[in-house]
């Protein structure tokens, strides 16, 4: 049975000449698109692949009880905000436990670490181990701070990374939110609906630590069921940048007041590059500083500090050490330096 031709309706080889028909710019932007959403369903299927760590997920099973005892009493109440703010994938009673397990294995490690050189000593020159043969009690004397150095000295660092990371962030979230405020003082001179400025900047993935903050805007209105005033109000509060939360206030303002938007994000835009030009020549500053110190810490103080152990030794007047102990305390010190020093330009100059 043939079945007749509705009026005005295509058949399946008109659509084929119309496919045929399609200009270059056309098929390149179907083929964009169709890579764009190939993209999203694998980044959403990483995303629910994504499992924690064994290492998290041991630590959780022996101290979770315990730190939610400890934030149920108002403990913890700082890294609970810094963890929020620094965008670590962590619930603040599953990083409580971290905490608390990467301290017991610090002791426990710092224990064996005792043990050895109580017995043991290191050299850099062969054999590197050796007996120990001083009294045990002496060398028990010198030992016993290891195992409260090490426990302490990791809980703090667990501790303090979170708002090291907030800092961290606050530098990238200020460095690009000057030339954000100039593209979203462009997009709103076509008087569009608030929210779709942001939605426009997540798009252009030009803003990638801002691109999370205004995610976060858009959770708020579509799984809280906040207004844009009541969402901004919250991501103000819970900003790790100080200057993206007076852009969210002023922001509210605005809109409350039925102020005028192009030029609130153009009077804004501007303070915020003219303090980033102000930012970056102090950084330059600072930089010349940062390496006349440098050369000095690194190059001449161990230089004079290897002279004097020397003296010392030949002289026979103060603490006399080996060969081998001051080049080992010269690599040791050298590199310690070092280690701060690109700790310090890691929080102070991120990578833009």
């Amino acid at each position: 049975m043939a079945f007749k031709k509705i009026p005005g309706e295509k058949t399946e080889e008109d659509l084929k000449k119309e496919l045929k028909n399609i200009g270059e710019l056309e098929k390149e932007a179907l083929k964009r698109a169709k890579k764009k959403e190939e993209e999203k369903k694998k980044l959403v299927k990483e995303e629910k692949e994504k499992k924690p760590s064994i290492f998290i997920r041991l630590s959780s099973r022996l101290f979770y009880n315990i730190s939610m005892n400890q934030i149920n009493k108002g403990k913890f109440a700082d890294l609970r905000k810094n963890l929020v703010e620094a965008n670590l994938d962590f619930v603040p009673a599953a990083y409580v436990s971290l905490i608390y397990f990467s301290t017991l294995l610090a002791f426990v490690l710092s224990i064996f670490i005792m043990v050895f050189f109580l017995f043991f000593n290191f050299s850099i020159s062969y054999p590197f181990i050796t007996m120990a043969k001083e009294p045990l009690s002496l060398r028990f004397v010198k030992v016993i701070w290891i195992p409260l150095i090490f426990p302490i000295a990791t809980f703090l660092f667990a501790y303090f990374y979170p708002s090291m990371e907030k800092k961290s962030l606050e530098t990238r979230i200020n460095r690009e939110l000057p030339f954000a405020a100039i593209h979203m003082a462009a997009i709103s001179n076509s008087m569009i609906e608030p929210s779709k400025i942001f939605n426009i900047i997540i798009e252009t993935k030009e803003y990638p630590y801002l691109e999370k903050e205004f995610i976060k805007i858009f959770n708020d209105i579509n799984i809280y069921g906040y207004d844009l005033v009541t969402a901004l109000k919250n991501r103000a509060y819970r900003s790790p940048s100080k200057k993206l939360a007076e852009l969210y206030n002023g922001l509210v303002t605005t809109i409350t007041s039925g102020g005028n938007l192009p030029a609130f994000f153009d009077k804004r835009a501007q303070t915020l590059l003219f303090e980033y030009r102000l930012e970056r020549e102090k950084q330059s500053r600072a930089a010349e500083t940062f390496m006349d110190i440098y050369i000095s810490v690194v190059i001449a103080a161990p230089m004079m500090l290897m002279l004097v152990l020397m003296m010392m030794r030949i002289s026979g007047f103060g603490i006399s050490l080996s060969t081998g102990m001051i080049t080992l305390i010269m690599i040791l010190g050298v590199a310690l330096v070092n280690i701060l020093f690109l700790s310090f330009i890691h929080l102070k100059q991120p990578e833009v």
